[in-house]
């Protein structure tokens, strides 16, 4: 008995740990237990303390449930759903008891008992309501959006629920069906299997309008574009939130334009894509506290970015008189709403020496910084990048001052050849895996025209001829997520693939040749990060 009530022998009189010893079953264990409390010789407690170690013992003895090979989401197998008169047993179980655990006290209470899936060790924890309430949904099936409507909730804050007990293996979920080629993570890879082989989270990002208040002089799409149609637009939420349930993804909206803000019907939309349960970005120019305030109210913004080009003269070149300051006011705003705070530059030869500069004058102001290098098409067109060797000389500097400056970010991938060589943990580059274009990301466009990429004329299809799934499965999209045929030996390209934009305004075949600025050549057998 002293392997399956360690906690609760610990807390017996000696004379009773003799007794629980002796004792031939189970039962005949927790008689006794029950017996000594009755007579005012045992702590109350105990009793119930044993009846959760009899469970945790038989919860270690069975088989670790199958992880990632459910077609739905549901319970973990092994989980056990235990009440308790006592509140607090759980921290006496999993601290092995101890003067230094605080008393229980008398209330009810239920207690989860599961193995996880992941590392095959038992859990033991109170269940909170929110678990309880992932636990029905998945039990029996329901429907989250309904479930959150009923419950004064989200629909994103409850497939977070849900995804949260899935990590912490109460629920076992199918894996995401967004898997890489095995050309570019196999499963024996040394260090990218799985963290860079599976998607989780897949991101539309939707150019709803053309309109826009700035003329930036290195925008590629001054294009006129239409908005499409109310029903069209719903009916692409829709597509999307098929998409991600059949390939068991949490979807992502990153609404952008020309400006969002300015599509006729934004707030509406973004109320549509709310009630999804989709998470909302904004990647836009400065804007009132009152449209803000609006938008938290109905979800908060997973995060928003604006562009800043440089320091306040080039960057108002670039981007319009007085627009440096505005920004600067604007992030001094998202900080008072916590509203998660992105900055973009785009990188050319004329301010590449700027980056660095502009990066300290905004630390403290902003909870990112990045920059991408031009895609030399559109009106970008007249502008340059650097030349290869300066550039690399660059990205050393800049990974050098993310030492001081960790909100530095690393958008890109070219960035990842850098940290190898130097032995710095390389990152998920542009989307979280490299190059993401038709893997975890898609572009539309405000007329339904699909891109791999936005930053280049890259179309995969129209939403009004096809939806996502049909899109996203083409053979052209396909292309494009498999990248460069010379990155596929690389030893970054797990995180990497180079920049498709940049090679294509150079002119390469960017289903051949890898991106003009890459430092790296052939991965190495057995080479890990």
């Amino acid at each position: 008995m002293q392997s399956l009530f360690p906690a609760t022998r610990q807390l017996l009189p000696e004379i009773f740990q003799r007794r629980l010893d002796a004792a031939e079953t189970s039962e005949a264990a927790l008689a006794l237990l029950d017996a000594g409390v009755q007579d005012a010789e045992l702590l109350p407690y105990l009793p119930d303390l044993a009846r959760l170690e009899q469970e945790a013992f038989t919860c270690a003895r069975a088989a670790a449930p199958p992880h990632e090979t459910t077609a739905e989401i549901a319970l973990n197998p092994t989980l056990c759903l235990v009440p308790s008169r006592w509140q607090g047993l759980s921290d006496l179980l999993n601290g092995g008891g101890g003067d230094e655990q605080a008393e229980p006290s008398l209330a009810a209470e239920t207690v989860l008992i599961w193995k996880d899936p992941v590392t095959a060790e038992v859990r033991v924890e109170p269940a909170s309501t929110n678990m309880l309430l992932a636990l029905k949904i998945a039990a029996e099936g329901l429907s989250a959006k309904e479930v959150a409507l009923d419950n004064g909730l989200r629909p994103l804050d409850l497939q977070r629920l849900l995804r949260r007990e899935v990590r912490r293996g109460s629920l076992i979920a199918p894996a995401s069906r967004l898997v890489r080629d095995p050309r570019i993570v196999s499963p024996d890879h040394p260090w990218a299997w799985p963290r860079y082989a599976r998607a989780p989270i897949f991101t539309l990002q939707w150019h709803v309008t053309q309109a826009c208040d700035l003329h930036c002089r290195h925008c590629y799409d001054r294009s006129q574009r239409g908005h499409m149609p109310w029903t069209d637009a719903i009916a692409v939420l829709d597509s999307l939130d098929h998409f991600c349930r059949t390939h068991h993804v949490q979807g992502q909206i990153t609404f952008t334009g020309g400006n969002p803000l300015l599509h006729p019907h934004f707030t509406e939309l973004y109320r549509e894509a709310s009630a999804r349960g989709f998470i909302l970005a904004i990647l836009g120019n400065p804007c009132q506290r009152k449209i803000l305030e609006d938008l938290q109210a109905i979800q908060p913004l997973g995060g928003y970015q604006i562009s800043l080009e440089g320091l306040e003269e080039h960057n108002d070149w670039v981007r319009g008189p007085g627009h440096f300051q505005r920004s600067l006011r604007f992030l001094s705003l998202l900080q008072e709403l916590e509203i998660p705070s992105q900055v973009m530059l785009t990188l050319t030869d004329r301010n590449m020496d700027q980056v660095l500069p502009l990066a300290r004058d905004l630390h403290g102001k902003v909870d990112r910084f990045t920059y991408n290098r031009l895609s030399a098409v559109g009106e970008g067109a007249s502008l340059q990048l650097p030349r290869p060797e300066a550039y690399a000389a660059f990205m050393t500097e800049y990974l050098r001052a993310r030492e001081e400056m960790p909100f530095l970010g690393i958008k890109d991938n070219v960035l990842n050849s850098v940290c190898w060589d130097e032995n710095q943990t390389v990152t998920g580059g542009c989307t979280g895996f490299g190059c993401g274009a038709a893997f975890n990301f898609l572009s539309l466009l405000a007329d339904g025209e699909v891109h791999a990429c936005r930053k280049f004329p890259s179309r995969i299809g129209h939403i009004a001829a096809d939806d996502l799934t049909t899109i996203y499965h083409s053979a052209r999209a396909k292309q494009y997520r498999t990248g460069p045929a010379e990155c596929l030996d690389c030893r970054v390209r797990p995180v990497c693939g180079g920049c498709l934009a940049v090679s294509a305004a150079a002119g390469v075949d960017i289903t051949r040749d890898r991106d003009p600025f890459c430092l790296n050549g052939p991965r190495q057998e057995g080479e890990e990060v």
